[in-house]
């Protein structure tokens, strides 16, 4: 399979492994959970624009405050769920080397799963 030592390929088979477990285990599907596991997916492969317009200084210093709240709630529910269980903090550390180089990967990074991720789709459509 094209990608799969992509970051993004390994941190979502990874979640779905995970997933698969999961449900496994309660004997339930677990409609929701793949839900945001998908639109994690599209988020990740998100690729910024090209070429910005150009922002003054007020537009920029909005947009960083809105990313920076934005990581706040993320760090504080990754910080609760660490807190509030154990194995969440476990699996979480153990599983860093996987999730890291998808949440921080720069735009030409994206741009670089997206890519890949299209190829990958025009190959099963061609099936």
């Amino acid at each position: 399979m094209a990608g799969e030592g992509r970051p993004d390929s390994q941190l979502f088979q990874l979640l779905t492994d995970l997933l698969q477990e999961v449900e496994s285990m309660s004997n339930q599907e677990e409609v929701e959970l793949r839900a945001k596991i998908e639109a994690l997916g599209l988020e990740v492969t998100k690729v910024p624009e090209k070429a910005p317009k150009q922002l003054d200084e007020l537009e920029i210093a909005a947009e960083l405050d809105r990313l920076s709240a934005r990581l706040d709630n993320v760090d504080k529910m990754i910080s609760s769920a660490m807190t509030s269980d154990p194995e969440v903090k476990s699996l979480l550390s153990s599983t860093a080397d996987v999730w890291m180089p998808v949440i921080t990967a720069s735009a030409d990074e994206r741009r670089g799963f997206a890519e890949t991720s299209g190829d990958k789709e025009e190959q099963e459509k061609s099936k």
